[in-house]
């Protein structure tokens, strides 16, 4: 009995508080972040970094990913984007979105943000090689992003916090459909309608009265396969598979995923994405316009974006701010959705083939998501709401 008491107060309840905790992910993510930097900038920093590119082999007949950073991309992530499009599902129809009314405020203010980040990145890298990656500041990490809006207490109101977990939610939504449409290879059909397919059955199930079981997941992962072979990108089978589940067992399978996703699968994307060999010559390798346009489109063009929405939305009387909500907090929740981190990393990923770029993408995105942080902290801890 002592035996238990003990492991409860000095494992069980700690870890509990842990996963309780909104601000805990945030924190998590940024602390792999600068340990997989760290361990990549250090004598062993080649054999860590290159681990990450352990090979697996299968039949010539199955093509599955071949590295372990590839599974963690293309896998993983795709639990991830599961996650993610429950999430979406779920504000839709029974959430903030539920209503056109309630949803035009956030829808817009994340369109704005989506489009003058990828703007502000274009004027830095038109016509250059980097052109490519106008995709990557248009992305907000939605868990880190309300980690440090919990970390503020009721300096941020709920009516605030709400508005932030919309907004977030439909710029995921957008940077899926940016990862889809613009970041995939060449379409191979054949998978392409075996997945769609696999997709409308898992659609029919419900309405033929069959339960949520052991079926559903094999043809997700069935679908899973099939678009990770069609050419589109993999983490979409995640989104579509989320829209086929029953409304009533969304809140059971998030709840499920919650701790797995949060606490095992982001914050192994975060070590082995960051994972990144710093150069000497680091002013000059990340004094690129490439590094200067994520920066510029996260941290300048998120708060420009979102404001300039709000404003013609308010202006046109098509809505009106969240309850007791100052234009300055709008400003300081506008500052925190260009925290890009998770998304912003994942799409460099997506936009560039060469490592060197990659490299320089997810530093301009660490950077610009530090920036982020302290300033949207900093920001909403003097600018408080209305009396």
């Amino acid at each position: 009995m002592r035996r238990n008491n003990l492991i409860s107060t000095v494992l069980i309840n700690p870890l509990q508080r842990i996963v309780g905790d909104s601000r805990s992910v945030g924190i998590i993510l940024f602390a792999c972040s600068i340990v997989s930097i760290m361990l990549a900038n250090t004598s062993f920093g080649e054999q860590y970094i290159d681990s990450w590119s352990f090979s697996f082999h299968f039949p010539g007949s199955i093509h599955l990913p071949h590295s372990l950073l590839h599974w963690i991309n293309d896998g993983a992530m795709a639990v991830f984007f599961f996650l993610v499009g429950m999430e979406i599902k779920r504000e839709l129809l029974e959430g903030e979105l539920s209503s056109v009314q309630q949803s035009l405020l956030p829808v817009f203010a994340a369109i704005g943000g989506m489009v003058v980040p990828a703007i502000l990145y274009t004027l830095f890298n038109k016509e250059t090689v980097y052109q490519h990656g106008w995709g990557i500041p248009m992305a907000t990490d939605i868990a880190f992003s309300l980690g440090v809006a919990s970390m503020l207490g009721k300096r941020v109101p709920g009516s605030l916090k709400v508005f932030l977990t919309a907004l977030a939610i439909i710029d995921d939504l957008g940077a899926i459909l940016v990862i889809a449409l613009f970041y995939g290879a060449a379409v191979n059909w054949l998978y392409l309608l075996a997945g769609g397919i696999a997709f409308t059955v898992l659609l029919l199930l419900p309405r033929l009265k069959i339960r949520f079981v052991w079926l559903n997941y094999l043809l997700g992962i069935l679908l899973w396969y099939c678009i990770y072979n069609s050419g589109i990108h993999a983490t979409i089978a995640g989104v579509l598979f989320a829209f086929t589940i029953p409304v009533s067992q969304l809140s059971k399978q998030e709840h499920r995923l919650h701790v797995p996703v949060n606490f095992i699968i982001l914050p192994v994307f975060a070590l082995a994405n960051t994972a990144i060999a710093i150069p000497s010559d680091f002013a000059v390798a990340f004094g690129s316009s490439l590094s200067y346009g994520i920066i510029a489109g996260l941290f300048l063009g998120k708060p420009l974006g979102i404001l300039l929405a709000c404003w013609c939305i308010t202006r046109l009387k098509w809505g009106r701010l969240p309850e007791g909500v100052s234009w300055m907090q709008m400003a300081g929740i506008g500052i925190l959705a260009g925290i890009g981190f998770t998304m912003s990393i994942f799409i460099s990923m997506l936009a560039f083939t060469d490592q060197s770029m990659q490299d320089m993408a997810k530093v301009g995105v660490l950077l610009a998501s530090l920036l982020a942080i302290v300033t949207g902290y900093l920001w909403l801890m003097v600018y408080k709401g209305k009396e």
